[in-house]
């Protein structure tokens, strides 16, 4: 006869997940779930390459089987990962842009303060997409093609907006402020929130200050 707790787990699993700092909280969610949370705060916090199958399972509570039913491989958890960050961020930077009314300045005013902010809150460690890109330069890795259709994603929502504009080139705006953004993100590695990175704004607004200037007579 197996002894089970209050919540219907093994005693032994009970314990394995105890002394492996398993969320003993969330015992009535899934295994899938537990596995793609553990995960995802994981290779976010540590690095995808430093994080192993047997620390996702341990922090999880749950067992190798149960995550390998749930992904098929840890690549395969890797792009589900990537895919809920794709879509979080594409629905707050959405969001932002209603907020943001009808003149497209605003807009991409509001965008880089939206981002900026991203930034300097204190548990910032950087962009997932751009975090795993270093991580993973294998072409057709599936969370490589993942992290690349996000940022393409990301670029031409910018683009939507720069070609509102009344300038001679909203494409090259749009790349520029892509520049801004990455670049923030990368700089944040070295220099914390209080680097170059706050400089974003001052740094998004005279460039596009500058686009409009010199807009077509």
């Amino acid at each position: 006869m197996v002894v089970v707790d209050k919540d219907g787990l093994p005693v032994a699993a009970s314990k394995k997940a105890d002394c492996c700092g398993g969320d003993m909280t969330g015992l009535k969610k899934t295994a899938a779930t537990r596995v793609f949370e553990a995960a995802r705060d994981l290779f976010y916090h540590r690095g995808i390459r430093a994080v192993g199958v047997d620390e996702i399972v341990c922090k999880a509570g749950v067992t190798k089987p149960s995550l390998y039913r749930a992904f098929a491989s840890k690549d395969d958890l890797i792009a589900a990962c990537l895919e809920e960050s794709g879509r979080e961020s594409r629905a707050a930077l959405e969001s932002v842009l209603e907020e943001g009314g009808e003149n497209p300045h605003d807009k991409l005013r509001a965008m880089m303060r939206h981002f900026a902010r991203k930034i300097a809150a204190p548990d910032f460690r950087g962009c997932p997409m751009s975090n795993t890109a270093v991580e993973i330069p294998e072409p057709g890795h599936p969370g490589r093609t993942v992290l690349e259709n996000c940022k393409a994603d990301m670029r031409a929502m910018i683009a939507a907006v720069t070609r509102q504009l009344d300038i001679d080139d909203p494409e090259e705006l749009a790349d520029g402020l892509m520049l801004i953004i990455e670049g923030g993100m990368a700089t944040h590695h070295i220099f914390g929130s209080q680097g170059p990175c706050a400089t974003m704004v001052a740094a998004s607004d005279a460039l596009i200050d500058a686009y409009l200037a010199k807009r077509p007579a």
